[in-house]
């Protein structure tokens, strides 16, 4: 058996670069203190909190496609905070950018103690923030399946 260590990064696709470079650099740099790695024409690349998140430019044929979290392919990411006052800065910091906020913070039931705000990126990506404290779900033993994420 491999015991992972975690994700390396996620590489997300974007209609337009110049479009939403702005919403990543606030959200990743400026919000959450990732280094910029790469910032040029085809590419912005954070790196932080053992975690890189890659932003590129869908290919020209597929610019008006829009995201669907129903589709094939990713549903949402989720970032994971350090506190619940984490969770309410970064909604104060998103209301200051404009971001389309699909749920305010609130308590989830997905596990003890679950906290976060829903999101979007300019393309209507979703994105969530979380904070679970302790070890979450590792901690707890139980024989109900877990309600999945909207």
């Amino acid at each position: 058996m491999i015991d992972i260590n975690g994700i390396a990064h996620v590489q997300l696709t974007v209609k337009s670069l110049d479009r939403s470079r702005p919403f990543y650099r606030a959200l990743l740099h400026d919000t959450f203190g990732m280094t910029i790695q790469y910032d040029d024409e085809s590419t912005f690349y954070c790196i932080g909190g053992r975690t890189g998140v890659l932003i590129r430019e869908a290919a020209a044929e597929h610019r008006d496609t829009g995201f669907d979290q129903w589709r094939v392919g990713l549903h949402h990411m989720c970032f994971r905070l350090r506190s619940r006052e984490d969770v309410d800065t970064l909604h104060a910091a998103l209301v200051d950018m404009g971001a389309r906020i699909v749920t305010a913070p609130y308590d989830g039931p997905w596990a003890p103690g679950y906290y976060s705000v829903l999101f979007e990126d300019p393309d209507g990506i979703r994105l969530e923030a979380n904070f679970v404290p302790g070890a979450g779900n590792l901690a707890v033993i139980t024989d109900k399946p877990l309600v999945p994420p909207r």
